[in-house]
């Protein structure tokens, strides 16, 4: 599996999948809207560390340059 995602593009990920998540951690939402956090802030977080999206790869988008 090929990255498709650009180094800025992980970084920012990463950076706001871990602020979702600490925000579900810390309590600071409701019941609801934190689990909604903890989901797309775990997906944001793995995508970004990955540097993997499939749904850039269903819609064939990318954010890293071709070599």
């Amino acid at each position: 599996m090929k990255t498709n995602e650009s180094g800025l593009d992980r970084i920012i990920r990463v950076a706001i999948g871990v602020t979702l998540i600490t925000l579900y951690a810390s309590g600071s939402t409701t019941s609801w809207l934190g689990y909604w956090f903890l989901l797309l802030g775990g997906i944001l977080t793995i995508t970004g560390a990955v540097g993997y999206s499939p749904l850039y790869a269903l819609i064939k988008f990318l954010t890293k340059k071709k070599l």
